[in-house]
């Protein structure tokens, strides 16, 4: 019987190939797991800035209703402007589309809403603000 010398390549080539099969295995298996784990923290990043919109939206809700009712008691003491301005917001808050949360409008429809509401405000000469809006103060005073 012959025996056959041993190519040292054919050691180093079965070597790469068992780690390049980890390497596609740990792959695909980090893979899996990132899908499972992305999904979660969508899931969960999704919720929380689902309740802050509606909590904002809760908040201009509730001061259209005030002022509409205000309005309803005494008209007299509101201008047709600002009277106006309110049926508007009361408006674009109807149609803001809570079932569409892909809809690629919704941060424009937001920010009429908080331009609207402002006007408003300032028209009626109150100060309200959203508390729960992260303004440029607050959010350097967090970073500190």
């Amino acid at each position: 019987m012959e025996e056959r010398a041993r190519d040292p390549n054919d050691f180093l080539e079965s070597t790469m190939l068992l780690d390049q099969t980890h390497y596609e295995e740990g792959f695909r298996d980090g893979y899996k797991d990132g899908l499972v784990s992305g999904k979660e923290e969508g899931r969960e990043v999704g919720l929380k800035h689902g309740f802050q919109v509606g909590e904002e939206l809760g908040f201009y809700r509730g001061c259209v209703d005030v002022w509409k009712s205000a309005v309803g008691i005494d008209s007299s003491k509101f201008s047709s402007r600002v009277h106006k301005r309110i049926e508007q917001l009361a408006e674009l808050l109807e149609n803001y589309p809570f079932n569409e949360p892909e809809n690629e409008q919704v941060q424009e429809m937001m920010d009429a809403i908080r331009l609207k509401f402002r006007i408003i405000s300032a028209n009626l000469g109150v100060r309200l603000e959203y508390e729960g809006q992260i303004t440029a103060s607050k959010q350097e005073l967090e970073e500190m």
